[in-house]
This record gives C-alpha cells, sequence and structure tokens, in this order.
C-alpha cells in the first residue's frame, strides 16, 4: 500500500493508517507517541508548580495586607478609621462600591504607592469625591492616620 503524504494531514493520522496497513514498528510513530507522553508529562508538571507558585505568592501579598484587623485593634487610629474614613473605604480599609464609585482599598493599589505627604494632603485636603478632613480631624490626628496607613495598614515600617 502507497500512502502519499498529501492524503493524511498529521503524523498521527500517518501513523494509524501504517498501523492498519499492517506495518509492524514504525519508528517515526513510535518516536512521536514517546514525545507526546513527555510533552504531556512536562505540561503537567508546568501548570502544578505554576499553581504552587501562584498560591505561595498570594498567601504572602495577603499576609502583608491583612496582618492587622481594624476591628480587633483598641488603637486611638483605628477608632479615628472606624469614625471618620470606614463609612466610604469599608470596614477594614479594603475599599468597596458605592453607587457606582470605586472607593480605593487604603491598604494596596494607588494608595501603597502614596508617600506620607501625598497621603496626609488627601486626607487634609480630600480630593474628590473624598472630602477634606482638615476641619474634623486635629493636624495631629491627621498625622496619626498617615501613620496609620502606612505602618498598620500597608506594613511600610518608614
Amino acid at each position: 500500500m502507497v500512502v502519499y503524504v498529501t492524503d493524511v494531514p498529521s503524523i498521527s493520522n500517518l501513523c494509524a493508517v501504517a498501523s492498519q496497513a499492517g506495518e509492524r514498528k514504525v519508528p517515526a510513530c513510535e518516536a512521536t507517541a514517546q514525545s507526546k507522553k513527555d510533552l504531556m508529562t512536562f505540561l503537567k508538571i508546568t501548570v502544578i508548580l505554576l499553581f504552587i507558585v501562584a498560591a505561595i505568592a498570594c498567601e504572602q501579598t495577603a499576609k502583608g495586607r491583612k496582618s492587622f484587623v481594624i476591628a480587633n485593634s483598641k488603637s486611638y487610629e483605628a477608632s479615628l478609621f472606624r469614625q471618620n474614613c470606614a463609612i466610604c473605604h469599608g470596614q477594614e480599609a479594603d475599599g468597596k462600591e458605592i453607587d457606582g464609585r470605586i472607593i480605593p482599598s487604603l491598604r494596596y493599589g494607588e494608595a501603597a504607592k502614596k508617600t506620607e505627604a501625598e497621603i496626609y494632603d488627601q486626607i487634609a485636603n480630600g480630593k474628590l469625591p473624598m472630602p477634606a478632613f482638615k476641619n474634623q480631624l486635629t493636624d495631629d490626628e491627621i498625622k496619626r492616620m498617615v501613620k496609620f496607613i502606612r505602618r498598620d495598614l500597608q506594613g511600610k515600617e518608614e
């Protein structure tokens, strides 16, 4: 039996045609089958390792973000947060949505990229839609809130 390559769309089909034609062992077909097994094993191991790495990365990130629990804290700053900030930023400062607006987290994201001076300015002077708190909080309270956000919520020691 003669098989033309144009009649067979893939190497797998070529191997199937060869075995149907009574060919005992076609070395190219055996190598292809072994290569497929090796490739599948490699892909499975790679996927498993990627999941493990992702799980470890998520756990490490979550530890940094959530190690401080505002609800359990009796600190003055936590009390100020609950009174003035939690209504918009959420009970644990993870952000939330209000009337279709996304209120950002104070633990990560854009807030984590801000300097202490920028955080101070944001609290004191506001920036729409956030109101200014300079008439509700003293200068010392605003400074304490900046330290609270950086140290306790973001886990930064500066």
